[in-house]
């Protein structure tokens, strides 16, 4: 393959199409996105995030994506009808529910494909929240004992530490921990991850994995990163997507998706 192969791009949002410091989606983005598009690569979104809180960013860029893995790779769907689902486990949900009853102070959000909430709230919660400026989505608060019994969770992620997370993760059945975030880690099915999502858009559309190339800054992004054909870092990205890309292009707000797309010769 080489890079006019390439069929489909995957974008992370948080650090990767948006700056955590000016949270806007850089013009030169833009730009890059919608020479793609005119040049017949398809555009995906590839994100932690849950659908319903996605298009306080997307609604911001003039640019139509083709469609969303969303929710690390638990919740993947396009407009014309594709709809893959995965959530979590009734006893997954029961055994993290009942820890954070006995961890009453610990925040949480629980995830759903159109609605998320927390059990309550802190000052790191408030912290985080400030953090993500104009991108954050409104906060909301449910019980989740109750809701979980009829609504499906996709992904539950608790403001806890990597020693507590992995103590948390080996005590329930199939729950894996990724991170793009310090403060919080998102629980999924441990068969999951952005790479499964993208996985099941390649076999929707006959694709090959080497005619695609991923964009991600976090934790959650590298096995997206080790799995499309190009995977590039962000140079605002932690260590662990650096250390698997195959390319770390400039930080967001320093033109890196463009700057990389015209290192491969894709534009």
């Amino acid at each position: 393959m080489t890079s006019t192969d390439i069929k489909a791009a995957f974008f992370d949002i948080d650090g990767t199409l948006t700056s955590f410091t000016t949270h806007v989606v850089p013009e030169s983005t833009i730009e890059a996105l919608r020479l793609l598009r005119d040049g017949g690569v398809k555009l995906f979104i590839c994100s932690g995030r849950a659908p319903g809180i996605m298009n306080i960013v997307l609604d911001t860029i003039p640019v139509k994506f083709d469609g969303i893995v969303g929710l690390n790779g638990q919740y993947c769907a396009d407009d014309n009808g594709f709809l893959d689902k995965r959530p979590l486990a009734e006893a997954d949900v029961t055994v993290i529910l009942d820890w954070l009853t006995a961890h009453p102070d610990v925040v949480s959000d629980f995830c759903e494909s159109d609605y998320v909430y927390f059990n309550h709230s802190n000052e790191i919660l408030d912290a985080t929240w400030r953090s993500l400026g104009k991108t954050a989505p409104k906060v909301y608060f449910a019980d989740p004992h109750e809701r979980t019994k009829t609504h499906e969770t996709f992904q539950i992620s608790p403001y806890i530490d990597e020693k507590t997370e992995a103590e948390l993760v080996g005590m329930c059945p199939n729950v894996r921990g990724v991170r793009w975030h310090p403060d919080f880690v998102d629980l999924i099915a441990g068969d999951g991850g952005k790479a499964k999502g993208i996985e099941r858009f390649l076999e929707h559309y006959g694709w090959d994995r080497r005619q695609t190339i991923s964009f991600g800054d976090g934790g959650n992004d590298v096995d997206m990163l080790e799995y499309t054909g190009i995977g590039v870092a962000m140079g605002n990205a932690t260590e662990a997507p650096k250390n698997v890309a195959d390319y770390v292009t400039d930080d967001v707000d320093h033109d890196g998706i463009m700057n990389a797309l015209k290192h491969f010769g894709i534009l």
